[in-house]
């Protein structure tokens, strides 16, 4: 999903404008687009960090500061060197070297007095103050979003007179007038065919409540996808996909900025209300982590370095799956398996309580008043039997299957999307789906109902007081020990309900798979969740009946006797959701422990492993990405896949540039070049860094200067720095030689040089080269032969091998 849709302006190089210097840039090329630069409204939630450079002052090649001395650029730090463009890597090495060197400095100032003994002892605290304010943030907006979509969702079929702000159950609560069999229907809850008609009978108030059905599902989904467009494009969509791209250190300004959050917690509630075939769960790990990166600017130590902040949205990723399933445990191992790129000791630690803290404060707010966390919480008492693994692990192959399914025809319709008329058009989309989407599911009380309410449904083991068609089963026993049912002959409801959950099951599939990806927060656990649901509860309900009319089959006789409570279909419906889950997303460990948090039993995890690891190696067969890692790869983000194993035989000097025929590699040399110099190949190329060699002729590396601190190391000296002009030479040399009188004074750069980049042979093996770039998250490798310099590998180029060695499109890997 093409998640914005700001302007691109043209912004070609003009001579003497320092904007078009940081415009132009790339992470090494990474996004080769000569002469144009991404802009979008947004950009601004998120400033650089180290202070902002002033976008309107313009650079003109002139200009002699107010100082009459001699900057030493060894001794004052310049603002805004050590920072990053939008679009670009982060320096993963030198981030945490500077975060150590930070340490370091602290430790050693806590020894000279209490005041800075304190400043130390804050500055380790800071972390778990900021998990704290992360859970309670994240936990305060869950439940708002709860509440709030709980009560437009009804407010789809009617409002409450006793008061407007209760939904239908809460409204039938507090009623004096109301019979536990019929718990919803009360005098205070009235449908829009009695306020408008007066009456609830007939085929014109059918038609009077179909209509105001219809016509509030395309209020909300109009709302949703015009707050979106207008105000934060980057609210579309669930989001973790590009939480997966920012978390490996990739920058996109805004993505988790102040009006994103905004935007995102109101369209969420909106979309879902809609009654989309949508979820709110992954857009609400966007919601947590865009807390974490608003909370971080309130700490220096997170603010002013770009890896400790993603260590901070790891566990806010986690905090935002606790909130969405009411599982702590399992919004840790989320984190941990699916989104994050790099997840030390620590932040394991920091993400535990940052989701407990979630998980405690949503239970504080109680949205669904039934003390539990999620609408679905449901508990099961009958314990399994060996051979019902057969249709547990049947219920895994066709939740791998249906995964495999979804992904390569959401995929392809996303694709045309992006490549056709369609893209342009988004609230006709939205709008055209949302209809079709309320027109069909009106008459399906299945399809009417919200989508976790259906999994709520599904999931609940029949009692003797439920009133549901689920639960319609002739009575033929006196009596019950325990308060367990036996197996029982199903009634005219239980036929009826089979049919509609049909129904139900071939509209979530095709809906779905036009729904993910529109310009709407949309998320995708709780329709996969609903799609396996239903096939386990017809699956489920299929076995009771069988064990009931045949329980003297060689397979039931010696552990299911007449009378007995044997098969729980609720469970079916929980282990067919845990394996379509599985299908769509490829998680296993993280799923299991999220399904057995929601059902409170241990029991029943054998079941549950057994349906999330057939599924995944079903899908896995028929396709080896999950969705997010497929949607990462549609938009071309440089997401460099740490599960996937490199296995073909090619050297560095086979991917380095330049190669044979090419234009020589761009570099400076350390103690030769002027400021024009420098200036003219910054004006002519996009990449983000150059290479420093003694010499042209040596080759001989010296270290690696990035683009952006070179422009403004030479903009802060024509401000600071006496003298500085276009024919001043630039050393990056420790001392300068001794200069012929009269000449320009210099300038001294060696600060701002990494003076130990990563390099490579030519003869190593690319296997190699991925691995260092996988596990150090470098941005780019220097490739050398007998110590001279021959070329220059970047991340693009990685992804682009990677690509064409696996018969793909090399140019796919665009950031687009």
């Amino acid at each position: 999903m093409a998640m914005w849709q700001g302007a691109m302006d043209n912004r070609g190089f003009q001579q003497g404008s320092f904007n078009s210097f940081r415009s132009s840039s790339s992470d090494e090329d990474l996004m080769d687009i000569p002469g144009t630069a991404m802009d979008f409204s947004m950009r601004d939630d998120v400033p650089p960090l180290d202070g902002e450079i002033e976008e309107d002052k313009s650079y003109n090649g002139g200009g002699i500061g107010s100082s009459n001395r001699m900057m030493d650029f060894l001794e004052e730090p310049i603002p805004g060197v050590g920072t990053y463009d939008d679009f670009n890597t982060i320096d993963w090495v030198r981030e945490k070297s500077r975060d150590r060197d930070r340490h370091r400095e602290i430790t050693n100032k806590s020894k000279e007095s209490t005041w800075a003994l304190i400043h130390s002892v804050s500055d380790a605290f800071s972390g778990w103050l900021l998990m704290l304010l992360i859970g309670l943030l994240s936990g305060s907006l869950a439940g708002l979003i709860d509440i709030s979509a709980h009560w437009m969702t009804d407010l789809k079929e009617g409002i409450c007179t006793g008061g407007l702000w209760f939904n239908h159950e809460h409204c039938c609560w507090n009623s004096e007038h109301v019979t536990f069999e019929d718990r919803d229907k009360c005098p205070e809850w009235n449908s829009w065919s009695q306020l408008i008609i007066s009456t609830d009978e007939g085929a014109f108030a059918y038609i009077v409540n179909y209509f105001m059905y219809v016509l509030w599902a395309l209020l909300f989904a109009f709302l949703a996808v015009s707050l979106v467009k207008v105000f934060a494009p980057y609210a579309c969509g669930s989001g973790i996909p590009e939480i997966k791209t920012i978390l490996s250190g990739f920058i996109i300004r805004g993505y988790l900025g102040k009006w994103t959050l905004i935007i995102k917690t109101i369209t969420l509630v909106l979309a879902v209300s809609s009654g989309l075939s949508l979820g709110k769960e992954g857009p609400l790990v966007h919601v947590a982590c865009c807390c974490g990166n608003i909370l971080c600017h309130c700490f220096n130590k997170y603010r002013k370095n770009e890896a400790k902040r993603r260590e901070v949205l790891s566990a806010a990723a986690a905090a935002g799956v606790s909130v969405a399933f009411g599982a702590p445990i399992g919004g840790v191992l989320f984190s941990l398996e699916e989104v994050s790129y790099y997840f030390p000791l620590k932040t394991l630690w920091r993400s535990f309580f940052a989701a407990l803290v979630a998980a405690f404060t949503l239970r504080s707010i109680n949205p669904f008043g039934n003390s539990r966390l999620v609408l679905f919480y449901v508990e099961f008492h009958t314990p399994w039997h060996l051979f019902e693994l057969v249709p547990f692990i049947l219920l895994g192959i066709f939740g791998g299957l249906w995964g495999a399914l979804f992904i390569r025809t959401n995929i392809a319709w996303c694709r045309k999307r992006k490549t056709t008329q369609l893209g342009k058009y988004p609230v006709v989309e939205v709008l055209v789906v949302t209809a079709i989407t309320a027109i069909l599911a009106f008459p399906n009380e299945y399809t009417r109902m919200s989508t976790s309410e259906l999994i709520s449904e599904l999931f609940n083991d029949c009692g003797l007081l439920d009133s549901s068609k689920l639960c319609d089963y002739e009575n033929r026993f006196n009596t019950s020990k325990g308060g367990e049912l036996p197996d029982r002959p199903a009634g005219v409801g239980v036929y009826s309900a089979m049919w509609q959950l049909a129904l139900t099951l071939i509209l979530k599939i095709i809906i779905t798979i036009f729904t993910f990806g529109m310009k709407i927060p949309s998320g995708l656990f709780i329709p996969s969740m609903a799609v396996g649901a239903i096939a386990g509860r017809l699956l489920g309900v299929g076995m009771e009946q069988l064990a009931y009319y045949h329980h003297d089959w060689a397979i039931f006789n010696s552990w299911c006797s007449q009378g007995a409570d044997c098969i729980t279909p609720g469970l079916y419906a929980m282990v067919g959701a845990a394996a379509c889950l599985g299908g769509v997303t490829r998680m296993t460990v993280s799923l299991v422990v999220i399904m057995f948090e929601l059902t409170g039993g241990l029991e029943y995890i054998v079941p549950l492993m057994a349906a999330a690891m057939t599924s995944k190696w079903v899908a896995d067969a028929l396709g080896r990405e999950g969705i997010y890692d497929a949607h990462i790869r549609l938009n071309g983000y440089p997401f460099l896949e740490a599960k996937e194993e490199f296995a073909h035989k090619t050297l560095a000097m086979d991917v380095m540039k330049p190669r044979r025929n090419d234009p020589l590699l761009t570099v400076l040399t350390q103690d030769s070049m002027t400021v024009e110099d420098v200036e003219s190949i910054i004006s002519e190329t996009t990449y983000s860094g150059f290479p420093v060699v003694v010499s042209r002729e040596s080759q001989r590396l010296v270290g690696f200067v990035l683009r952006r601190d070179l422009i403004i190391s030479i903009e802060n000296a024509r401000k600071k720095q006496d003298g500085v002009v276009s024919t001043s030479v630039i050393y990056f040399t420790e001392h300068s030689p001794p200069m012929p009188p009269y000449t320009p004074p210099t300038l001294k750069l060696r600060n701002i040089l990494d003076l130990s980049p990563f390099t490579v042979t030519d003869l190593t093996p690319m296997e190699i080269v991925v691995d260092i770039f996988r596990k150090l998250g470098l941005r780019q490798c220097l490739v050398t032969h007998n110590g001279r310099l021959l070329g220059i590998i970047t991340k693009k180029d990685v992804l682009k091998h990677i690509a064409q060695m696996a018969n793909q499109d090399p140019d796919s890997i665009l950031f687009n």
